[in-house]
């Protein structure tokens, strides 16, 4: 009997099997919940990604920018289980001019649309999921530690910034639902999403230098296990919670 025993998870994000969205539906899988994945734009490659895993499962389509979509996620999700105990939001886009050391020329349409994507839509996919929900549900976002300024991370460091904060008022207005709030915030990670980020190569660096326990780029496990972790029964107090799945290395000065 796995920890995710008979739940039934949505998972956002999944672009390949190295995200981190991926390693999260596989171990939920093996922790036995039934998994909804959600794919935007290029269906076709998250359908085939999908057939990597144990138990292929559906594919929806969502735009968390289109209210339509997203308000008609809970019809299409009920085609496929009879409810949802956890969804997991590992979504995030922003503009090339809000990356790579632009900061300060970004125009505020660019910033606009990393921040609604990116930290808005938490909120927007948690509302869209909720009328199939009951206490005892979860919600888990993706993070990336938004407590210092990063080389080239520019607007999407303050999107994770402004992701963090709306977990926590969602912690606040979903808790008397019994609905948790949680995010993972995880080391960096070879995924398609950090190799669109502008001077990456300098984040293995801190890493290699700061993570106590040490830390392997090459791998989500281990952020994905912290995900599904928060997806169980096993934190059934905790919520607005940021943990860390670095290695250590937030925690240390130099």
């Amino acid at each position: 009997m796995g920890i995710l025993d008979g739940k039934r998870i949505l998972v956002t994000g999944v672009l390949t099997d190295a995200s981190i969205a991926f390693h999260v539906a596989r171990i939920a899988q093996q922790e036995g919940a039934t998994v909804v994945l959600t794919g935007f734009g290029r269906l076709s490659l998250v359908e085939r990604i999908a057939k990597r895993l144990a138990d292929p499962p559906p594919v929806l389509e969502l735009d968390v920018t289109d209210d339509e979509q997203l308000g008609s996620l809970a019809s299409r999700v009920l085609e496929h289980v009879d409810g949802l105990d956890g969804v997991v939001h590992s979504i995030g886009n922003a503009p090339a001019s809000a990356l790579g050391g632009n900061f300060l020329q970004t125009p505020w349409e660019d910033v606009a649309w990393a921040m609604h994507v990116s930290a808005y839509s938490l909120k927007s996919l948690a509302m869209a999921a909720l009328p199939l929900m009951q206490p005892g549900g979860a919600v888990v976002g993706m993070d990336f530690d938004a407590s210092v300024a990063w080389p080239g991370y520019d607007w999407m460091g303050v999107s994770k910034a402004a992701l963090e904060s709306t977990a926590r008022y969602l912690a606040r207005d979903l808790g008397p639902k019994g609905i948790r709030v949680n995010l993972v915030s995880a080391g960096p990670v070879k995924t398609i999403a950090a190799r669109s980020i502008p001077g990456f190569e300098q984040f293995e660096g801190v890493w290699a230098q700061r993570a106590p326990l040490g830390w392997d780029l090459s791998t989500a496990e281990p952020a994905a296990r912290g995900c599904v972790a928060l997806l169980s029964d096993w934190f059934p107090a905790t919520t607005g919670e940021i943990v860390h799945v670095d290695g250590g290395a937030h925690a240390m000065g130099a």
